[in-house]
């Protein structure tokens, strides 16, 4: 594990309409963390600050993956249960009935299995996980949100799914007692050998949501410093129109060889049945 060496830039911005940014994020190996409170809830910050807080409890830490996963798995839940906790001092406070604070998460963590060093990725929401390698970009993550749903179920495409009115409507989030419909805070997990990713991109979609992935492919093609590629993103985003809080975080995987071509489906339903989440 000491052998490997990470390259890492992350960037911010509040974006040109909301008041508030409400993203947060953790650039601190070997966790990396995006989180996205949810505009049109009640303090998002709170929520995205408190998920960040848990998941950096697992900062300079050596795991292997069945640690790894029990100490995302312990940090998402010590997130959910402050955020519980949470709503029900704000409404004890006269708030109203309906407080709910809520987040979205991605994360990975460098992990060491019995194949080598890789990541453990994880998502709540729709933020998202992407890899770059031998000049390809590739969506590791699957959202979680209504659009996606509406996508796999064939019933619109994704061109659709990127103008939908309720492309923001999301399917699963940390917190949230008191949202409508049955969100659940489930997290799906991804194993990728670390060699499979030169680069790993992990963005709010004030990222994904204004520059389609052309743009980011072509940004993280053009920046060698992960540091100048993430700040270029949100730049990107925020000139596109700034609709949201955008934040990326950019981590380059340096001096390991490649390897066996990356199935991220194959992957994610391995890694499941390793967890026992599948039979």
């Amino acid at each position: 594990m000491s052998s490997v060496e990470l390259h890492h830039g992350a960037a911010t911005d509040v974006g040109l309409v909301r008041q508030v940014n409400e993203d947060a994020f953790l650039s601190d190996p070997p966790v990396f963390v995006v989180a996205d409170g949810m505009g049109g809830h009640d303090r998002g910050d709170v929520a995205s600050r408190y998920a960040v807080e848990e998941l950096a409890r697992l900062a300079h830490g050596d795991y292997d993956l069945d640690d790894g996963t029990a100490a995302v798995d312990a940090a998402l839940q010590a997130a959910q249960d402050r955020l519980l906790a949470y709503d029900e001092e704000q409404r004890a406070a006269g708030a109203g009935d309906d407080f709910a604070a809520g987040t979205t998460v991605v994360l990975a963590l460098l992990v060491q299995s019995a194949d080598g060093p890789h990541w453990l990725l994880a998502n709540v929401g729709d933020s998202r996980i992407y890899r770059w390698n031998e000049g390809e970009l590739e969506q590791v993550s699957v959202d979680h949100s209504l659009v996606q749903e509406l996508v796999d179920a064939g019933r619109i495409t994704p061109d659709d799914a990127a103008v939908h009115p309720n492309r923001n409507v999301v399917t699963r989030a940390l917190g949230g007692a008191a949202m409508p419909g049955a969100v659940s805070g489930a997290a799906d997990y991804y194993l990728l050998p670390l060699a499979a990713a030169e680069r790993l991109l992990l963005c709010s979609d004030g990222v994904s949501g204004m520059v389609d992935d052309v743009t980011i492919a072509s940004i993280l093609a053009g920046y060698d410093d992960p540091r100048d590629a993430a700040d270029a993103l949100v730049a990107a985003a925020v000139a596109a129109g700034g609709h949201d809080n955008a934040t990326a975080v950019v981590v380059d995987v340096v001096g390991l060889a490649h390897v066996d071509p990356y199935d991220s489906r194959t992957q994610r339903l391995s890694l499941e049945q390793k967890l026992g989440a599948l039979p």
